[in-house]
């Protein structure tokens, strides 16, 4: 199975887990929060292809890595919404830490810890809502589509936009 190789190490480097003699997460691990985001986007998109994901059994059927039908868009999708996860349970970890601690003229403050990871989250969680988004409107880029005198809401814009007053009077703008 490549996919586990090649999203884990796409999720390394968005959750900046890359030194390789201490991984704070380790691939079995990585492996099945891929499997648990997996099903996730299973519901938020529908896919070209159906795979079928098993959690407990970490597998992710066809491959989508595969070279003959490589799905680029599934892999960066549930490579976001994997490391959307990671990231939201460190901010729970970290949140029992977030203590101040006063003792004279020294201090001691972790409340920043969680502000800082809550900010990468917002990050990760919003690239991949935006993902998601442009992959529901067919990966198109904005501005692109043309309107026509017969397009769906230009009937609008001729009503609004005019040239004239209410009167039917012609003005500049």
């Amino acid at each position: 199975m490549a996919w586990t190789s090649e999203i884990t190490t796409i999720i390394r480097y968005l959750i900046n887990d890359l030194d390789s003699d201490n991984y704070t997460y380790s691939d079995s691990r990585l492996q099945q929060t891929i499997t648990v985001a997996a099903q996730f986007l299973k519901t938020d998109v529908d896919l070209p292809s159906e795979y079928t994901i098993d959690i407990s059994g970490t597998s992710i059927t066809p491959d989508p890595t595969d070279p003959t039908s490589r799905d680029d868009d599934f892999i960066s999708l549930v490579s976001l919404k994997t490391a959307c996860i990671i990231i939201g349970s460190e901010i729970k970890s970290e949140s029992g830490n977030a203590i101040a601690v006063k003792d004279g003229p020294s201090s001691i403050d972790l409340r920043g810890v969680t502000g800082t990871l809550s900010n990468l989250y917002k990050d990760i969680c919003g690239k991949y809502e935006q993902a998601l988004l442009d992959y529901k409107a067919g990966n198109s880029i904005a501005g692109k589509a043309i309107l026509g005198p017969y397009s769906p809401g230009s009937d609008f814009v001729a009503r609004t936009h005019s040239d004239y007053d209410h009167r039917g009077n012609y003005f500049r703008y």
